[in-house]
């Protein structure tokens, strides 16, 4: 396995010299489709679009008064932690987010410091809550990216609507949808892995938890009972551990902002750790591309990291 191991390293490091981009690159206007598809979804190479969606009304109707009118009363999931880590290791656990229903309106003077609660709070319910839990906001924004839609011939499998705090943060990890992720307001800060540096960033399985906030306002994590053990990066990308985790020192993180007005285009199975600004809002859209070439070849080369160890 040991000559396998080497060959994937050396793939990797080949990867980021031959095709892969040193910096996320821009694009000034909405693309041509097939042109998007050669040139960024084929290659699987994120980039950034302006002017993409210029035309949303949401760009310049969604403040918190306008929120407060359409969507104040409405109940919504939010994701509730101690430290703003949702869906994360945390010692020897996967802990997830307690899910609390809430009005928006409630979240919304959270954010606004007109109440103080412990916790941090955030809007990432990603089942198309967007569609399911606020429709009244879809006519603000379109129900699909045409050009995008048109590239892959088919629609979106799920929209999904974020806002939270600035102490909101995304954990490391990958997703089998091609992302489109478009800031309305504030400003979104990833860190981007490709799917190549496989290798070198570390896998564990940890037994899964729930975060429970008790009357005492203190959270525990809660383990839940009869699942299955869960497979996460326990690496932090803003503090890696190289001495525990020394092959991450060959991986080669990318980083981008993403601001108001700017669409950010996230390929499959790239691995990506968010933070964003207090108040941030965005919408994304999820294509599945589970049983595309792209990602089965991907797929192999995550089964055979795991196989030789390489992490």
């Amino acid at each position: 396995m040991e000559p396998v191991k080497q060959h994937l390293t050396e793939f990797s490091l080949e990867a980021h010299d031959l095709y892969l981009n040193h910096s996320v690159p821009y694009l000034e206007e909405p693309p041509d489709p097939l042109q998007f598809y050669r040139n960024w979804i084929g290659p699987n190479k994120p980039c950034i679009i302006r002017k993409a969606f210029s035309h949303w009304p949401a760009l310049s109707r969604w403040t918190p008064d306008y929120l407060r009118e359409k969507v104040g009363s409405k109940i919504i999931s939010v994701a509730v932690t101690p430290n703003g880590y949702a869906d994360a290791v945390s010692g020897d656990r996967f802990v997830m987010p307690e899910e609390r229903q809430m009005s928006f309106s409630s979240v919304l003077d959270i954010i606004e410091g007109k109440v103080e609660k412990c916790g941090v709070f955030y809007i990432q319910k990603q089942c198309s809550n967007l569609l399911e839990e606020l429709p009244e906001l879809t006519q603000d924004v379109e129900p699909h990216v045409p050009w995008m839609s048109s590239a892959l011939g088919k629609l979106p499998d799920a929209v999904n609507f974020w806002l939270g705090e600035a102490d909101a943060i995304t954990s490391l990890h990958k997703d089998h949808y091609e992302n489109l992720y478009c800031v309305i307001s504030g400003e979104k800060n990833f860190i981007l892995l490709p799917p190549t540096d496989r290798p070198f960033i570390p896998y564990g399985v940890y037994q899964p938890a729930v975060y429970h906030q008790g009357y005492d306002s203190d959270f525990e994590a809660v383990d839940q009972s009869n699942t299955e053990k869960v497979p996460w990066i326990p690496l932090d990308p803003l503090k890696p551990d190289l001495e525990q985790y020394p092959e991450y020192r060959h991986a080669r993180p990318v980083r981008c902002s993403v601001k108001a007005g700017e669409m950010l285009y996230l390929p499959s199975l790239w691995f990506h750790h968010v933070q964003q600004s207090h108040g941030c809002i965005a919408v994304n859209f999820w294509y599945d591309m589970e049983y595309d070439i792209k990602y089965n070849y991907f797929q192999l080369l995550e089964r055979l990291s795991e196989v030789t160890g390489a992490t």
